[in-house]
């Protein structure tokens, strides 16, 4: 995924206002979201694959897993995404006791009319962080599953849409245990990327304290000098050219292969689901858009195939303990299904 990054990343600097602009006939939806991305980095330092994650599922309409150790930046990665594309966005600490009506809002009593009201919860907003997502009841999951899926919440039986765009940034540290819920393979197969935050390197680390030492607060993106670079009309114009994006007979045939594949590895107890090959198809279609081709290629494929895949697997106890991965079941998949010429 972090190959074959797109040339100019950097040469484009419009502000969302740009839009309405007299020259119409050279405005580009795909010059603003590369953009997004060299934005981005400004703040963030060193989680380049991640960043160009979360351009992707906007592109496809998903959802994401964040997950690494604590102080990576995966608040700083959502803020920074959420300042460079001029929407709104919320953060949700899940707790062990966070009840579903703290999410998604509840119907609260006005002494005054003496009648009920819905007061929004958090969930409505265009980019909801999820904070430690598996340490809150699995009652609570259901109600931001249905959030997720349906792109609406419905309290005492009335349906209410959320804005558009909407994703959430769920996050979860790898290393905590205790006290909490794992994520059902339900709600797991919801996102449509996992994406692993890794420790930075030693050269990258040194440029997190050059930054701060030179007076950086990640509290305050603008004076960092995080802009506007694109705005959900952008997003949606991309959207419609994503849409357009071709594959062949051949190609759906291979993601196909791929997906089945898993369900036959001897280590895997549940394999990838059919929605699994859409989500895969889905983000190859993102990728090679940005990348600037109308049509999807078996690297497209194969550069997405382990963040789109990886948490739809589910390994046998003994493959488990005997340390393989679902990372390396989807690896070991790409190596042995014949790539179409």
């Amino acid at each position: 995924m972090t190959t074959n990054t797109p040339d100019g990343t950097t040469s484009f600097r419009h502000t969302a206002q740009d839009t309405a602009s007299p020259r119409a006939e050279a405005y580009d939806p795909r010059e603003r979201l590369v953009a997004l991305r060299s934005e981005m980095s400004k703040a963030v330092v060193g989680q380049d694959a991640a960043v160009t994650g979360l351009v992707i599922a906007m592109l496809a309409g998903g959802h994401v897993l964040l997950e690494g150790v604590p102080g990576v930046a995966k608040t700083l990665l959502v803020r920074s995404l959420a300042q460079a594309m001029d929407v709104e966005t919320k953060r949700v600490q899940f707790t062990p006791d966070l009840m579903p009506g703290d999410v998604t809002g509840s119907l609260v009593y006005d002494a005054r009319s003496a009648e009920f009201s819905f007061r929004p919860g958090p969930v409505f907003t265009n980019l909801l962080l999820a904070d430690e997502i598996n340490r809150t009841p699995p009652k609570t999951q259901a109600a931001l599953l249905e959030a997720m899926e349906e792109r609406q919440v419905s309290v005492d039986g009335t349906p209410r849409a959320l804005p558009d765009p909407f994703m959430v940034v769920a996050t979860q540290n790898p290393v905590e245990y205790e006290g909490t819920y794992p994520l059902p393979e339900a709600q797991l197969d919801r996102f449509l990327l996992k994406l692993v935050l890794p420790l930075p390197e030693r050269a990258q680390e040194i440029e997190v304290l050059t930054r701060h030492a030179s007076g950086f607060n990640p509290r305050d993106l603008v004076a960092a000098g995080l802009e506007a670079v694109a705005s959900p009309a952008d997003l949606a114009a991309a959207r419609e050219q994503v849409r357009t994006v071709g594959a062949s007979p051949e190609l759906l045939a291979y993601v196909v292969d791929l997906v089945r594949a898993t369900r036959q590895a001897p280590s895997v107890a549940l394999g990838v689901s059919p929605r699994g090959a859409t989500a895969l198809l889905a983000t190859a279609r993102a990728w090679a858009w940005l990348s600037g081709r109308s049509f999807v290629t078996p690297d497209d494929v194969k550069a997405l195939a382990v963040p789109a895949l990886r948490h739809r697997i589910q390994l046998r106890a003994e493959a488990e303990m005997e340390g393989v991965t679902t990372e390396s079941v989807v690896t070991g998949v790409l190596r042995s299904v014949p790539v179409p010429r």
